[in-house]
């Protein structure tokens, strides 16, 4: 196979093989390594002897991706408060200029709360499931990835498997929408009831910054604490500066990118954030704050950054 038509066979399975390797890190900038990295061993690779390309990649994407799991792990024991994915930040709008993340997106499974659950798998729980329930990866192929016997495998996909279907369901991007707009105008109210009202009665709210910024270090549960919890950061930053962020889709729903503020006389700055939410039962049922800026690196949006 010449080179060129080598890069064009990779090109036509990149979106499916970011798919995958976002699913199994939780990490844009992992997953887009992990994809290059794939390309640089199949340039290296005798592709005779490949029978399927979009196979043999997706294994290839699997162990290097189990990896920098197992070392996101060890960088977890010293991170300090809650650990989220990195979030995917794309345009209200699709952009003229396809980005494979566009593709990612598109798939419930990357939903902020699916992530999450994923999260609290085990590296090598993540990499059974993911790949052969999200990617139909035979569990022999896995056994071999993970070192395994193949009965061993199926068990980690078996736990991982009840582990996850304890994330809430997907909803309509329009009860989602209409979920989330009530709970801002509920904040802009000040009205604390208002905003008790907009949150599910088990809401949780979960800040990600490692120390870098002040957001939620411990996980703010139920609906009444959650709700002070977001009117204390109005009061203490300006409700203008918190509501002026812009709207944008986090994972594929409706979240809100903030530039920071630099403050005045009356607040204190704070730095640039992305907040996603997970809708259940028709209110918010979920926020995450992510700040921390090395989990940022999947901003996409037209708008520049900041200096």
């Amino acid at each position: 196979m010449g080179t060129a038509t080598l890069v064009d066979s990779f090109e036509e399975h990149r979106r499916h093989l970011l798919s995958a390797a976002y699913r199994l890190t939780g990490s844009v900038s992992d997953a887009e390594d992990a994809v290059q990295e794939a390309w640089l061993r199949l340039a290296d690779t005798d592709t005779t002897a490949i029978r399927d390309l979009r196979a043999w990649l997706t294994t290839v994407v699997g162990r290097i991706c189990l990896d920098r799991l197992r070392s996101a792990t060890a960088r977890r024991e010293t991170y300090v408060g809650q650990w989220l994915p990195e979030p995917i930040v794309t345009d209200l709008t699709p952009s003229r200029t396809p980005d494979p993340l566009d593709f990612v997106v598109l798939q419930e499974d990357s939903r902020m709360a699916a992530m999450v659950v994923l999260d609290t798998l085990t590296p090598d729980q993540r990499v059974a499931f993911v790949l052969h329930d999200g990617f139909s990866v035979p569990f022999g192929e896995i056994a071999e990835i993970l070192d395994l016997s193949v009965p061993a495998a199926r068990q980690l996909a078996s736990r991982a498997r009840r582990a996850v279907a304890d994330a809430p369901p997907p909803t309509s991007e329009a009860e989602h929408d209409e979920a989330v707009g009530r709970l801002m105008a509920a904040l802009a109210s000040g009205d604390l009831d208002a905003v008790v009202a907009a949150l599910h009665p088990d809401a949780v709210t979960i800040g990600d910054a490692n120390g870098t910024a002040r957001t939620a270090v411990n996980v703010v549960t139920g609906a009444d604490r959650s709700a002070r919890f977001f009117i204390g950061l109005a009061r203490k930053y300006g409700l203008d500066a918190l509501l002026s962020a812009t709207p944008v889709l986090v994972n594929g729903r409706l979240g809100f990118l903030g530039d920071g503020s630099p403050g005045d006389g009356t607040h204190p700055g704070f730095p640039r954030r992305v907040t996603a939410f997970t809708v259940r039962d028709g209110r918010v049922w979920a926020a995450y704050d992510i700040v921390n800026p090395e989990k940022l690196g999947g901003v996409r949006v037209s708008a520049p950054p900041p200096p």
